[in-house]
């Protein structure tokens, strides 16, 4: 029997038959021998058949192939990932400049890594109620950024509503992911979107100014429009996982485009002579932010570990 995993609650999955059942389901052993080096083998999205036994209880015995997923290193365990979800239309990123501030390095990072499994990405910029004249201004300045490399942005405040009714649209008739760190606000953000959803949310840590997680696992929900959302728990950091370095530049457009103009072929963009990236850097045609993050990617690989404090 066929269905789609909406609900990884860690030890069962949560399966939607194509005749509409909802099914609670294990995995049978020997998905964690197949060379699947990942906390979770099935995400939510993903397309599985299911063997329903005699006593009710229910396996998952096939994952069929994904067209994409959402990848990033797992928090302790160096040498295994974490799927956030597979089988994607489009992943809406929540950032917010403050309270708490998202890191350019973060953005950077999850970025790269849809890039490299080819899930679009659009950014949602949240709370621009609660910002400052410079907030807003560094705001603006992240919108043009990103907007002129080639990703959509949105700025909306899940509180007052503004914005809200443009990202509605751009979900309908798609599964989209939403993720973020904790405490952008997703789960409010979601609420606003999809009336009647309710999804629990709470304040953030006033002495740190971090967010609290509230989702625990992730989930798919039907939206208005005939889409899907996925909500995933809030993210501290974005390891990358399984880049080599010279593929590093390819998921950064716009250094990707210039690269071609380096002297060397298997120019790293580092010390090299003739370097048409370090130039473009100088020039300010590529952002020195957007730099740094690259240069953030290989300096952990080199590394040999994830550091967590994005």
């Amino acid at each position: 029997m066929r269905g789609l995993v909406i609900k990884n609650t860690g030890s069962w999955y949560q399966v939607k038959t194509e005749d509409g059942r909802l099914v609670e389901c294990k995995i049978k052993g020997n998905f964690r021998l197949k060379g699947i080096r990942s906390t979770n083998p099935i995400a939510v999205g993903d397309n599985v058949h299911i063997i329903i036994n005699q006593e009710g209880t229910a396996f998952i015995s096939e994952i069929e192939d994904r067209k994409n997923y959402i990848i990033r290193r797992a928090s302790n365990l160096s040498k295994q990932s974490h799927i956030l979800a597979a089988n994607l239309d489009q992943c809406l990123l929540v950032v917010t400049v403050n309270y708490p501030e998202t890191s350019t390095t973060f953005i950077d990072r999850f970025l790269a890594s849809a890039e490299a499994y080819q899930v679009p990405v659009k950014l949602v910029f949240n709370k621009v109620d609660a910002y400052d004249e410079d907030e807003l201004r560094y705001l603006d300045g992240l919108i043009n950024l990103y907007t002129y490399i080639g990703y959509p942005c949105f700025k909306v405040s899940a509180i007052n509503g503004e914005g809200i009714e443009e990202v509605r649209k751009s979900m309908e008739g798609k599964i989209t992911l939403f993720s973020g760190h904790s405490g952008v606000g997703k789960s409010t953000l979601i609420n606003a979107l999809v009336p009647g959803l309710e999804l629990r949310t709470a304040e953030i840590s006033a002495y740190h100014k971090k967010g609290m997680h509230t989702t625990t696992f992730s989930e798919m929900f039907p939206v208005p429009g005939n889409g899907y959302i996925i909500d995933t728990p809030g993210i501290k950091g974005f390891g990358t996982f399984d880049m080599k370095d010279e593929e590093v530049s390819h998921y950064f457009r716009e250094i990707f485009q210039i690269s071609d103009k380096c002297k060397y072929n298997n120019c790293t963009h580092r010390q090299e002579p003739g370097c048409a990236v370090r130039d473009a850097v100088e020039q300010h045609l590529i952002s020195e932010s957007r730099y740094n993050s690259y240069l953030n990617i290989l300096e952990d690989k080199e590394e040999g570990k994830y550091r967590s404090a994005y």
